[in-house]
């Protein structure tokens, strides 16, 4: 009889419950390690209304339910027979002659701890392979040096960003007398074109040699229809990509919509200028974006009251705005609703941290930056959707401000693969900056 494979151990840092309070239950039926260290971490995290400490205080009531029927020092089942065991290890302390990560490192800090950990159970357990999982680079560069095996959370992570979705595409060679058809009737049935994979809202560039056309895939009435460059709030959109953002922002059959792109492609600006001119078939516009304070301190350090602190994390949406009402002279009725909309709250632009909780219905609802946010904060976002809502993420995946994400861990990216073909969402990816040609200098060059 083939002996069973042995089971892995897999230690957890604090990085990975701030990123997933569930991630307890993501190793099969191998078993989980929990340093004491990270639940005194975990427990400096658990008040505050960011989604860190949201996660913080559910792990500590997962893992309250789990130690129900007995101490937590001691091997406890996570699940059914398909889940491993768990415990929390109190040693932090290298002993019997090991490798000390505090000495090695000359530091008495919380990683070096964790790490002391997993030495430990190399020690008690040498025919099982012992991992360190965490969404801290260094850490896993420093448990590496110590000859433990460490790797990154898998969970929610793609595996190739370079394959994501782009929601565009060019075809070349079409027949000409198919874009004349397009261009006569406005639109072309689906058969028309040769098309094997198509998704919900899809975008094309089709080109024939005498013309060229773009093109939507409209999933209700199964045809390819033609759109147009269109000026909103004096905007008019720069190219093809700039085209199928609008489009998509302003299609009230997309009820989610994704921009993705680097600096100075437009995502923003287009997102309020769409929101400023449905802003009658919404409640309110409500513009947000994490804070992601430097050098990771809580902003908490900085001078002033509440809406003074934040006000420099807001200041790029405030930007986007002026630029729009200064589209218009001071004596313009538009320039004037605009600012009376700020006044009124007709349009907000807050942190995203201030909305957890709240049922958001009948809103123009812009989520900047959302790179920056964890694959569960986009869903925590977009289950607060009520009737008539529009969510529009917009965020460049490879301009990661945490230290904890990257470009295939973001909830950018996340969002993007999974809910790709969908009838209720669109997504565009906007590549040429058209912000000055020094900005596309500094994109190209440098």
């Amino acid at each position: 009889m083939a002996k069973s494979k042995a089971k892995k151990i897999f230690v957890l840092d604090t990085s990975v419950i701030l990123y997933s309070h569930d991630a307890i239950n993501s190793f099969e039926d191998n078993d989980v390690a929990i340093p004491i260290t990270v639940l005194e971490e975990l427990d400096n995290f658990k008040k505050g209304n960011d989604t860190k400490n949201f996660q913080a205080r559910e792990f500590i009531r997962i893992m309250d339910t789990l130690s129900d029927k007995g101490t937590l020092t001691k091997w406890q089942k996570i699940g059914g027979d398909l889940k491993g065991k768990f415990k929390v290890v109190m040693e932090t302390k290298s002993s019997n002659g090991n490798v000390d990560a505090e000495k090695v490192y000359g530091v008495n800090k919380a990683d070096h701890k964790i790490l002391n950990v997993a030495i430990s159970l190399q020690h008690e357990f040498p025919k099982r392979s012992v991992i360190m999982v965490t969404k801290d680079i260094n850490l896993r560069l420093k448990a590496k040096a110590l000859n433990i095996i460490a790797e990154d959370f898998q969970t929610g992570k793609i595996l190739n960003v370079d394959t994501l979705y782009t929601g565009k595409a060019r075809v070349d060679n079409v027949d000409s007398s198919v874009i004349d058809l397009i261009y006569q009737n406005g639109y072309c049935e689906r058969q028309d074109l040769d098309f094997e994979d198509i998704k919900p809202h899809q975008y094309f560039i089709l080109k024939s040699s005498k013309s060229s056309v773009l093109g939507y895939y409209n999933p209700t009435l199964d045809r390819i229809e033609r759109i147009d460059k269109q000026p909103i709030h004096r905007i008019m959109p720069r190219n093809a990509e700039q085209v199928f953002a609008l489009h998509a922002l302003l299609n009230p059959e997309v009820k989610l919509v994704s921009l993705q792109g680097i600096a100075g492609t437009g995502k923003t600006l287009l997102a309020l200028a769409a929101a400023l001119e449905q802003r009658r078939d919404f409640k309110q516009v409500f513009l947000s974006r994490p804070i992601v304070p430097l050098s990771n301190k809580d902003i908490g350090f900085l001078p002033g009251d509440a809406k003074e602190k934040i006000t420099p994390y807001m200041e790029p949406l405030y930007d986007n705005l002026k630029f729009i009402r200064n589209q218009y002279s001071e004596r313009d009725k538009e320039y004037q609703n605009i600012k009376a909309a700020l006044e009124n709250e007709k349009i907000v632009i807050s942190p995203l941290a201030y909305i957890r909780g709240r049922s958001i219905s009948n809103v123009f609802f812009i989520v900047d930056e959302a790179q920056n946010l964890t694959p569960h904060e986009v869903k925590t976002v977009i289950t607060r959707a009520g009737e008539g809502t529009k969510i529009v993420f917009t965020g460049d995946i490879y301009q990661i401000d945490t230290p904890y994400l990257d470009s295939q861990s973001n909830g950018l990216s996340y969002l993007i693969d999974k809910i790709q073909g969908h009838p209720l969402y669109s997504h565009v990816q906007l590549e040429k900056g058209e912000r000055s040609d020094l900005a596309n200098l500094a994109n190209e060059m440098l």
